[in-house]
């Protein structure tokens, strides 16, 4: 018979485990379509950050900053996540059942990193993509901490930690980037509409 000692226990192991392999497995089923929930939408954010020069939506420059200027303009979660590779706890990411159309980007410095109809629910507890929206969004590093091997995505202009990609996704591409929701800011499609032909006519 299972004590409720017991079984506290076991459900902390569980979790503790699925930290840190962060959605390091093989999924068994299909994608499936992100379920639409009310109270999911994150609060709307401002596209640009006075206390971070690095900020941008739109600037595609490499940006080079020290780890004490990071911590200085970085929120607490975002530098832990950002900086420290950290990640964050499965199933607490505000975009976790969000399904609002639009884009996604880097939250350290604004580089656009993923569309939203790249979005797919996989069930692992962290936000899931099946491609950037372009080559040079994303960096690829080996990770072989916690005793696994592991392919680290790295924002590719300010080379945040953002999480892991595997190839274990749907088609067309097969991957699945693993992305910690606090590193991610949303700008939904017809704001990011409006701010390009803004920056158009200038």
């Amino acid at each position: 018979m299972i004590t409720m000692k017991h079984f506290s226990r076991f459900t902390l192991l569980l979790a503790f485990g699925g930290l840190l392999q962060q959605c390091s497995y093989s999924q068994n089923k299909p994608a499936t379509a992100v379920q639409n929930l009310s109270d999911s939408t994150p609060n709307k954010q401002s596209m640009k950050k006075e206390n971070n020069p690095a900020y941008s939506t739109t600037d595609t420059s490499q940006v080079t900053m020290t780890e004490e200027q990071w911590k200085k303009v970085l929120p607490a979660d975002v530098y832990y996540i950002a900086r420290m590779k950290g990640t964050e706890r499965p199933w607490t990411s505000k975009f976790e059942n969000f399904q609002e159309v639009g884009t996604y980007y880097c939250a350290a410095c604004g580089n656009p990193l993923f569309k939203s109809n790249a979005k797919f629910d996989s069930g692992c507890g962290w936000p899931s993509f099946y491609e950037p929206i372009s080559k040079t969004s994303i960096i690829y590093t080996p990770d072989k901490t916690h005793g696994m091997e592991r392919t680290e995505t790295q924002c590719g202009r300010c080379k945040a930690h953002l999480g892991h990609v595997f190839d274990d996704g749907p088609p067309p591409t097969g991957l699945r980037y693993c992305i910690n929701g606090v590193v991610l800011d949303f700008q939904k499609a017809k704001e990011a509409e409006k701010q390009y032909n803004e920056k158009k006519e200038q």
